[in-house]
């Protein structure tokens, strides 16, 4: 029997002690399961808990997981540090992208790309792929020159995190509130280039997380979660989120 393609089980972090400040429990026993092939969304409150979880799922060193496991493809990644889980092809769109100063998309890709396939890529043959993409996306070619996420505008950034998934060729990605101060044809573009990967890629798997059910309106989510305090309060299909458009997280808390 397959292993699913992603497990989260019983999963709880914590903030790391600050000073006088002690640790603080955010997520409380979180579960959930992504087969090859699914889109799964996370909706929740402000402070619910959507992106400590989309952080520590890479492994982000801000967090301490303090009891529960991630697995992926059946292997416990639990303390896999955050380059061991890219390379095995865990990807997160980031809700802020940072600025690389002096470092061009296409060197950033290709130093990335090397780095996930244990091989040295060739600017030629990485150029004709993001050529490629970039048309598929809606971008114009000039953009694999600038320096990443310099002088880009929210929706430029955006558009990078969904053109790095695109080549990168991830087995399961997380999106953490990708169309947060996205206007509604860049938030179109987004989630028409998650649509185009899983035509090249359709056993990919995706955790969206996500306010808005306009974006789940393109993406068509197989199951949708509702996060309320560090823990899933329900989880159901598309029409739980027309049912929190409706009615708001009041009835889940």
């Amino acid at each position: 029997m397959t292993a699913p393609l992603f497990e989260i089980d019983d999963l709880h972090v914590s903030t790391l002690a600050d000073g006088n400040q002690p640790p603080v429990e955010i997520l409380k026993g979180v579960t959930l399961t992504i087969n090859e092939g699914e889109i799964h969304a996370l909706m929740g409150p402000n402070g619910s808990g959507k992106s400590t979880l989309a952080s520590s799922l890479l492994g982000s060193p801000e967090y301490e997981v303090t009891a529960g496991r991630i697995l992926f493809r059946g292997d416990d990644i639990t303390e896999w540090g955050a380059d061991v889980r890219g390379k095995a092809g865990i990807f997160l769109a980031f809700q802020y992208p940072q600025e690389i100063a002096g470092v061009s998309v296409l060197n950033f890709l290709r130093q990335s790309l090397s780095a996930r396939k244990g091989i040295e890529m060739s600017v030629l043959e990485l150029r004709l792929s993001l050529m490629e993409w970039m048309e598929r996306l809606e971008m114009d070619s000039s953009f694999m020159e600038r320096y990443v996420n310099e002088g880009f505008s929210g929706g430029e950034k955006k558009r990078n995190e969904i053109l790095q998934m695109a080549i990168l060729e991830p087995e399961i990605a997380i999106l953490d509130e990708t169309d947060s101060g996205l206007d509604i044809d860049a938030l179109r573009v987004v989630a028409t280039g998650v649509q185009e990967i899983r035509k090249d890629r359709p056993a990919l798997g995706a955790l969206v997380v996500t306010h808005y059910q306009r974006l789940l309106d393109h993406l068509q989510p197989d199951q949708v979660h509702v996060i309320v305090d560090g823990k899933i309060v329900q989880s159901g299909g598309a029409e739980l989120a027309l049912q929190l458009e409706n009615d708001g997280y009041e009835s889940f808390q």
